[in-house]
C-alpha cells in the first residue's frame, strides 16, 4: 500500500498545486488528512467547524472541498445544501468524508450535490484516486 501511495503522490507533485478545503472537527483526522494532502503537494486549508466555511471559500477559493457531515456547530448537510445553491460555486466538487455509514446518508448527500461519499476510516488510495479523477475531469481547475 505504501508503494502505491508513493506512486500516486509523485504524479501529483508534477502538477500545479490545487487548493483543497478540509472541514473536519476531529483533530486527529484533520491532522492526518492535512499531512497526507500536503505531502501529495496540495495547498490545503482546514477548518474544525462550519462557522468560517463561506468566508474561507471566498478568501481561499478551493478547487475541491472535503466535508464532514457531523460538525459541532453546523449540520454538514445544511452547509452542502447552501453551498450548492450558489451558482458561483457550482463547479467546485465536494467530497463527503463521514462516519455516517448508512446508504440513506450517502443518498441524501449525493442528492444535495456531493460528488463523492467516503466512509471513515477512509482509504487514502481511494481518496487520492478520486481527487485525481475530479481534477482530471475539471476544466479550468474547477473554477
Amino acid at each position: 500500500m505504501t508503494a502505491q501511495l508513493l506512486v500516486i503522490n509523485e504524479q501529483y507533485r508534477s502538477q500545479q498545486p490545487r487548493r483543497i478545503l478540509l472541514v473536519e472537527d476531529h483533530q486527529i483526522n484533520r491532522m492526518l488528512l492535512s499531512d497526507y494532502l500536503n505531502y501529495c503537494g496540495y495547498n490545503l486549508k482546514s477548518l474544525s467547524g462550519g462557522v468560517d466555511f463561506f468566508s474561507t471559500i471566498e478568501s481561499f477559493y478551493p478547487h475541491l472541498i472535503l466535508l464532514d457531515l457531523k460538525l459541532p456547530d453546523f449540520d454538514g448537510y445544511s452547509l452542502l445544501r447552501e453551498f450548492k445553491q450558489e451558482d458561483k460555486y457550482a463547479r467546485i466538487p465536494i467530497f463527503i468524508v463521514s462516519a455516517l455509514a448508512f446508504k440513506a446518508d450517502e443518498e441524501r448527500a449525493m442528492k444535495l450535490g456531493a460528488s463523492r461519499y467516503f466512509v471513515k476510516p477512509i482509504n487514502l488510495i481511494n481518496l487520492s484516486l478520486a481527487i485525481k479523477e475530479a481534477f482530471t475531469n475539471c476544466s479550468s481547475l474547477c473554477i
